[in-house]
């Protein structure tokens, strides 16, 4: 059985939210966009080039995991289905961020997506109106902490399309 409370992780443009939506969408589960989560002082300084720190995550880190605790969907307060479990695009780039989630929201899994910088750059470049420049995938392949195998999750490679991950992701679970 797989799990209810899924965070799909990765650096931007590793398609976190694509997975995301589409694993949610199989499962009967509601899905949450992380970025939807961030406070505006965070996306005017994601947009102005600036990388977060651990203490503008902290905050936003607290209402991913209330969201997959079960909490009302902060973005959509007006849900009136139930769904089956919870799925939330989170970049999670470091280990601590994955064990603060864990805390508010035992039992979570983790799909880290993972690709290469020339990947991930091609696919920031086609994107339009979204607050993370290209320019930011630097700092956050530095911070990332890939996955521990000692951590409930597993990786997978972004050159595979979507639908084929969200496939295996079942597969595995």
């Amino acid at each position: 059985m797989i799990a209810t409370r899924i965070v799909v992780m990765g650096v931007s443009g590793c398609g976190k939210s694509t997975v995301g939506a589409l694993l949610a969408e199989d499962l009967g589960a509601r899905f949450i966009d992380g970025d939807d989560l961030h406070p505006k002082a965070n996306k005017d300084k994601m947009a102005s080039g600036t990388p977060l720190n651990d203490e503008d995550r902290w905050p936003w880190l607290d209402l991913v995991g209330a969201a997959l605790a079960g909490g009302p969907n902060p973005v959509d307060v007006f849900e009136l289905v139930k769904p089956t479990g919870t799925v939330v695009a989170c970049s999670a780039l470091k280990r601590i961020y994955r064990e603060r989630i864990l805390a508010a929201a035992p039992g979570t899994m983790f799909v880290h997506l993972h690709g290469t910088p020339e990947l991930l750059a091609s696919r920031m470049k086609s994107r339009e109106g979204h607050f993370m420049k290209e320019t930011m995938l630097a700092s956050q392949l530095e911070t990332l902490e890939p996955l521990g195998a000692d951590e409930p999750g597993k990786v997978y490679d972004i050159y595979l399309p979507a639908d084929e991950i969200v496939r295996r992701v079942l597969a595995d679970n």
